[in-house]
């Protein structure tokens, strides 16, 4: 089933919000990319934008990153305007996505990367995660430069060289557009709604993973 075609204040189901289908979390160990960027020496911020299925768990996965300062849930790789409503019913091309902004002085584009392959979805799964079917639940990098385009691809052909997952990569690397910000209810979902069935039965795993496969990157 798809998720939900909206979500307002009136959807409510004994007590709780409608909400993506049910996905379980996993975690694949990988190695570090052999392509990378190097720590850099100024913290100016820089940012990056991914999609993996339900936007409310990848989100709370990166704001538990240490080097990471700032995620948005949102829209990205469509035209035109961009609603939860809109993107839910499959025609815009967006995919529900995150914006995350990071120092790069303290954690690199391709160690970012390996969480996203690792514990925030799975990226083998083609326009769909678990039984969130569609384009708007697609894994998908966007990026905004040469250098994250180059990285990304160089991290894609080298684990689908070492079949480090069961099957290839359904990974779509796409140029950047636009973002579009998703409705301020999306916002640190999981942290609003840690007792949420859906949260604690889909989300709260990835966060458990992530803290167990990278400690030294695991933030409270």
């Amino acid at each position: 089933m798809l998720k939900s075609l909206f979500i307002s204040s009136a959807l409510f189901l004994s007590g709780t919000m409608l909400a993506c289908n049910k996905a379980a979390a996993s975690v694949t160990a990988i190695p570090d990319p052999t392509l990378d960027e190097p720590l850099r020496s100024t913290g100016q911020k820089q940012t990056i934008v991914l999609a993996g299925g339900c936007f409310w768990g990848v989100e709370a996965v990166f704001e538990h990153i240490k080097g990471v300062t700032d995620v948005r849930s949102g829209y990205a790789g469509g035209k035109g305007s961009a609603s939860y409503e809109e993107v839910s019913s499959g025609t815009t091309g967006h995919a529900e996505s995150v914006q995350i902004t990071y120092d790069p002085s303290k954690i690199t584009y391709g160690k970012l990367l390996k969480v996203f392959f690792a514990v925030a979805h799975d990226p083998t799964e083609l326009n769909r995660q678990g039984p969130d079917v569609g384009t708007q639940y697609r894994s998908a990098i966007f990026y905004s430069t040469d250098e994250q385009k180059r990285i990304a691809q160089a991290y894609i052909d080298q684990l689908n060289k070492a079949k480090v997952f069961t099957q290839p990569l359904a990974t779509q690397l796409t140029a950047l557009d636009s973002f579009h910000e998703a409705e301020s209810y999306h916002q640190n979902y999981l942290a609003k709604h840690p007792n949420e069935p859906y949260i604690v039965y889909n989300d709260m795993p990835k966060l458990k993973n992530l803290r167990k496969e990278f400690p030294e990157l695991y933030k409270d």
